[in-house]
């Protein structure tokens, strides 16, 4: 059973106002939410030492930086013993074509999500890169037309509060 982090009105707005915008300054996030900077600052501290708030990240148009074309492939593992499955996640993870790495259950092992620069080198990252690897025993791949991202989701509330 996973513990939730105890979040009040007060963490959830924080969470928000820098889910919208990670640039904010304290003041913004302060002056949003209704408290004192110094409050919000301690908040924001609080958030960040309990895990809650891990980092900041920036947001890339991938095809202003030449990699247009994206995909995600599936990819099956065989055998599947931990040892493969984790040389592998780690291995596909540190390609600098890798996005994001799920790995998954089902038919496929993982689904790997990869930005290149155009079909030829998609081509020629799953034929020449991931093939290649003796554990690969199938790879699918679909093309990314489009990729919507939530980067704001709000915390469930705690069990038994519900209502409240």
């Amino acid at each position: 059973m996973t513990v939730l982090p105890h979040l009040d009105e007060l963490d959830t707005a924080i969470l928000a106002a820098l889910q919208s915008d990670a640039r904010r300054t304290n003041r913004e996030v302060a002056a949003m939410v209704g408290v004192a900077p110094t409050t919000a600052l301690d908040r924001t501290r609080a958030l960040r030492e309990r895990g809650v708030i891990r980092g900041a990240t920036l947001d890339v148009d991938l095809a202003a930086i030449g990699r247009g074309v994206q995909a995600l492939i599936a990819v099956r593992i065989r055998p599947p013993s931990r040892r493969n499955i984790e040389a592998f996640r780690d291995w596909v993870s540190r390609l600098p074509d890798t996005l994001g790495v799920f790995v998954t259950t089902g038919t496929e092992d993982f689904i790997v999500h990869v930005a290149v620069p155009d079909n030829e080198s998609l081509y020629a990252f799953v034929i020449d890169r991931l093939t290649e690897r003796p554990e690969v025993a199938d790879v699918r791949t679909s093309v990314v037309y489009e990729h919507l991202q939530n980067t704001a989701i709000a915390p469930l509330p705690r069990p038994g509060r519900a209502g409240r």
